[in-house]
C-alpha cells in the first residue's frame, strides 16, 4: 500500500460505490472523493480498529478496518445502508495500491521496480494474487544486487459475487486521472489486467441491490503468506468470510479488553484516567510492535530499529505482558559485541545493522534487563546465554557488566563519558568526532544505570561488583560536579577542543533541560544545586505545553556542536517541547519533591490538554507526539512526529509509578505515592506478578503502613509472595 499515506488522507486503499441509475459514485471513507456533497462524516479509532461513518445520497456506509490478532491480514468490514426510499443498484469497487517489498526503493527508484511486480487472477478462489520476482535490500547507492526473491504472495479478495477485476494501476485509472475519477469506476467496465511488470494494485469490482432501508454486510481482505504456504485457509471459502471476520474482531476486541484490565486508574482527572488507563498503554503497546519502523515521520526505511528504542519501548508492555518482553530482550541482546558496544540500529529481518558508536546506546542493555527483572524478579534470565553479534556468547547477567565495563572504559579528559557521534540527543553529533569530546548528560545517565544495577549486586551477593561500580558512580558523581556546574545548572557537553556546551556564557543553546534531569535523577546534584536547576528550568524552559529542550534556540549555525543548529528554531531538538524530554523533567521534578510543578508539565503535556486547538495541533489529539513546536517558532503548538515516541512508555510509568507510587523493586512493590494536591484519593487496579491489585491510595508522602485484604504491613513494601491471594486490596493512607 502507498508508504507514508502521502498526499495526506490518500492511503491508497478505498471502497467506491457508485449508483448505476445516476451514476454517481463516492467512497466509503471521504477520500479520494473530497468533493462529494457527504451530509456526514464520522472516524473512530478504537483499540485495534478503525471506524468510518459516511452518509452520502441516501447511502450509510460503516466501514471498519481491523488486523486479527490470528491471521497476518487486513480485514475491511463493511455494512451499507440503502437510507432512501427507492431500490438501488449498487457497483461496489474495492481497491488497494500496491508497494511489497521495499518502500525506500519504491520511493526513489520507482522506473526501475516496476520490472519486477506481478498480479494475476486465481479463478479457483476468486481473488487477485500479487507478488515480486525481486526483493531490493540496498539501503544506499550500489551496483551490488542481492538476487533475492521477495518470498510473499498477497491476496485480495471479497465476499460479495465479483464482476471484474483489475490488476494495474494505468487500466484502472486511466490517463489524465486520479483516484478521484478511475476510468474503470467511471465507465463501470473493468479491464481484468493482469500484469508482469508496471504499477501494482489489486480492484475488484461487484454488484448489489438494495432495497430500502436493508443492508448488504461484506468483507474485503488483504492477507499476505509466504510462497511455499499457498492460499490462506481463511480465503479459501468465501462465504465464510463475514462470519469468520466477527469472529476476528471479537477476538481482537477481547484481546485489548483484557490488555488493558492490567491497569486502571481512577483519578479526580478525567483526562489522565482516560491516558494512564487506555490511550497510553495502547500507544506504548503500538511502540513496542513498532518501534520506529513505520509511518510517515521514522526513519525505519533507512535506520531499522534502534537499540536504544528496543531496550526503552519494554516498559510500557511489562505490567500488561512481561512475558512477551523476555524473549524481545534476548533477541535485541543478540546485537551486543564481545566488547560491551553494540550495533545502534539492526534490521530484523537481515541481522543486519550500523555500529555509530553512540555513547549512551550500550547502556539501554541493563536499563531494559533491569526493568525487566525488577517487574517479574526472573532472575534465572541472568543465567540465559546469548550470543554476541561478532561470535562467541555469555550469559545475560555477563552482558549486563561488559556494558557497563564498555561504558566506564570510554571516559574523556574531564572523567565524562566520550560522546563520539552523540548520545540520547542525535543532533548533538559533532561535539566530539575526534574522540575527545565529553557529554554531561551521558555522566549522569551512567551515573543513573550504575546505581539501577546496585540492589541486583547486592541481591546476587556480588560484594567486588558492587564495590567497583559504587566508586565509580561517586568518581562520575565528582567530576559532574567539580567541572559541569555553570553557576545556576549544568553544562551539557564539552567539545573536542574543551570548550563547553550549555553554558550562560553562549549566546544559543544556554540551557539544555536533560543534564538538569539527569542529574537529579542519577542523584549527583546536592539538594541545593538540584533546586537552582529546577528553578532554571521553570523559568527559562516552561511553556503552555510542556518544557523546552534547550533555550534559546539555535539561530546560527555552529558546525561544532551539529545538526541541532541547523534544525529550524523552536522545532525538533532545537528548541521544541520535545515531549521525551520534558517527561524526564517531570520525574525528576518529582524526585526532587516538586510534586506540584511535576503535575503541572504532566498536566500541560497530555494530548487532551495540548491538542486544545485542533487545528494548530495537527495530529492525533489522544496520542503522544514527539515533540510540539514551543514559542520560540511563530507555529507554536503544532505537534509532530506522533505516535511512536519515547514519551509513551515514559509517561505512562511516570503516572504510574511516579504520581501513583507503585514502584517495582526485585523484593516487592515499593508504595511511596505522590500525589498533586488535586488529587485527595485515588484507585488503581494493576497486575504484578501474577496477581491483581486493587490499591486504594488517601493522600500523600512517605508511607509507614498499609494494609493487605484488611491486614496490617509496616513499611512501604508490598511482598506479592507474602500472599496466597490472587486478589488484593491494597489501602495506602487513613
Amino acid at each position: 500500500m502507498r508508504y507514508n499515506s502521502l498526499p495526506w488522507d490518500r492511503p491508497g486503499r478505498y471502497i467506491l460505490v457508485k449508483d448505476r441509475e445516476t451514476g454517481f459514485y463516492h467512497s466509503l471513507s471521504w477520500a479520494p472523493t473530497l468533493d462529494r456533497p457527504y451530509q456526514r462524516y464520522e472516524c473512530a479509532h478504537g483499540q485495534g480498529y478503525t471506524r468510518i461513518t459516511t452518509e452520502c445520497q441516501g447511502l450509510k456506509g460503516v466501514l471498519t478496518y481491523f488486523v486479527p490478532r490470528t491471521a497476518t491480514a487486513e480485514v475491511w468490514r463493511v455494512a451499507l445502508t440503502n437510507t432512501s426510499a427507492a431500490p438501488r443498484t449498487l457497483e461496489i469497487y474495492a481497491f488497494v495500491e500496491l508497494l511489497m517489498g521495499n518502500a525506500l526503493n519504491d520511493l526513489i527508484n520507482q522506473p526501475n521496480d516496476k520490472h519486477f511486480p506481478e498480479v494475476a487472477f486465481d479463478d479457483e478462489h476468486l481473488c487477485l494474487v500479487a507478488s515480486r520476482r525481486y526483493w531490493v535490500l540496498n539501503r544506499g547507492v550500489t551496483v551490488k544486487q542481492p538476487n533475492v526473491d521477495w518470498p510473499y504472495r498477497l491476496y485480495f479478495t471479497n465476499s460479495l459475487p465479483l464482476t471484474g477485476f483489475d490488476g494495474s494501476l494505468d487500466a484502472f485509472i486511466g490517463r489524465w486521472r486520479s483516484e478521484a475519477n478511475p476510468i474503470a469506476v467511471t465507465t463501470g467496465r473493468m479491464g481484468g489486467t493482469e500484469i508482469t511488470a508496471g504499477d501494482p494494485i489489486a480492484a475488484l469490482q461487484s454488484m448489489v441491490t438494495l432495497e430500502p432501508q436493508a443492508t448488504q454486510e461484506f468483507v474485503v481482505v488483504m492477507a499476505l503468506a509466504p510462497k511455499t504456504a499457498g492460499v490462506p485457509e481463511f480465503l479459501q471459502d468465501r462465504g465464510h468470510l463475514v462470519p469468520w471476520s466477527d469472529r476476528q474482531l471479537q477476538e481482537l476486541t477481547a484481546y485489548w479488553d483484557r490488555y488493558l484490565r492490567a491497569l486502571v486508574v481512577t483519578t479526580p482527572d478525567r483526562d489522565v484516567n482516560r491516558s494512564l488507563s487506555i490511550w497510553n498503554p495502547y500507544q506504548a503497546a503500538v511502540t513496542f510492535e513498532m518501534a520506529r519502523n513505520s509511518g510517515y515521520y521514522h526513519g525505519g526505511l533507512l535506520f531499522g530499529t534502534g537499540l536504544r528504542d528496543r531496550f526503552q519501548d519494554i516498559l510500557g508492555v511489562l505490567i500488561a505482558a512481561p512475558e512477551r518482553v523476555r524473549p524481545r530482550l534476548r533477541d535485541a541482546l543478540r546485537y551486543q559485541f564481545a566488547d560491551g558496544s553494540t550495533l545502534h540500529n539492526f534490521f530484523r529481518l537481515t541481522g543486519s545493522g550500523e555500529k555509530t558508536n553512540h555513547s549512551d546506546t550500550p547502556l539501554w542493555i541493563p536499563f531494559g534487563v533491569m526493568a525487566y527483572l525488577k517487574e517479574t524478579a526472573d532472575l534465572d534470565f541472568l543465567q540465559e546465554t546469548v550470543p554476541f553479534y561478532d561470535g562467541g556468547e555469555s550469559t545475560v547477567g555477563d552482558r549486563l557488566r561488559r556494558a557497563l565495563d564498555y561504558s566506564l572504559g570510554q571516559l574523556g579528559p574531564n572523567g565524562l563519558p566520550r560522546i563520539h557521534k552523540g548520545d540520547w540527543n542525535d543532533t548533538l553529533d559533532y561535539i566530539g568526532p575526534e574522540g575527545h569530546g565529553e557529554t554531561v548528560w551521558g555522566a549522569c545517565f551512567l551515573a543513573y544505570i550504575l546505581r539501577e544495577t546496585f540492589p541486583l549486586w547486592a541481591w546476587l551477593q556480588e560484594e567486588a561488583t558492587l564495590q567497583r561500580y559504587q566508586t565509580a558512580y561517586t568518581q562520575l558523581q565528582q567530576a559532574v560536579n567539580e567541572r559541569c556546574w555553570d553557576g545556576e545548572w549544568y553544562l551539557r557537553a564539552f567539545r573536542d577542543d574543551g570548550s563547553a556546551v550549555g553554558s550562560h556564557r553562549d549566546r544559543q543553546g544556554q540551557l539544555f533541560l536533560n543534564a538538569q534531569s539527569w542529574a537529579i535523577l542519577a542523584g549527583i546534584a546536592p539538594p541545593a544545586r538540584a533546586q537552582q536547576a529546577i528553578a532554571a528550568c521553570r523559568e527559562r524552559l516552561l511553556t503552555p505545553y510542556g518544557m523546552q529542550i534547550v533555550a534559546p534556540a539555535y539561530r546560527e549555525v555552529e558546525p561544532n556542536t551539529g545538526l541541532i543548529s541547523r534544525c529550524v528554531p523552536g522545532k525538533k531538538e532545537n528548541g521544541a517541547v520535545f515531549n521525551h524530554a520534558s517527561s524526564w523533567f517531570v520525574l525528576a521534578a518529582l524526585t526532587a519533591g516538586e510534586t506540584e510543578l511535576a503535575w503541572e508539565v504532566y498536566r500541560r503535556m497530555l494530548p487532551a490538554n495540548s491538542a486544545q486547538d485542533r487545528d494548530r495541533y495537527e495530529v492525533e489529539p489522544y496520542v503522544f507526539a514527539e515533540y510540539v513546536t514551543s514559542p520560540e517558532h511563530p507555529t507554536q503548538g503544532q505537534a509532530s512526529h506522533s505516535w511512536l515516541t519515547g514519551t509513551a512508555v515514559w509517561m505512562l510509568r511516570i503516572g504510574v509509578d511516579g504520581f501513583l507510587g507503585l514502584q517495582p523493586e526485585l523484593d516487592g512493590l515499593r508504595l511511596a505515592p505522590r500525589l498533586p494536591a488535586a488529587w485527595p484519593e485515588v484507585a488503581v487496579q494493576r497486575r504484578f506478578r501474577g496477581k491483581t491489585l486493587q490499591v486504594q491510595i488517601r493522600g500523600s508522602g512517605p508511607v509507614s503502613a498499609f494494609t493487605v485484604n484488611g491486614e496490617r504491613v509496616a513499611g512501604n513494601l508490598l511482598r506479592v509472595t507474602d500472599f496466597v491471594d490472587e486478589v488484593l486490596t491494597v489501602t495506602v493512607g487513613p
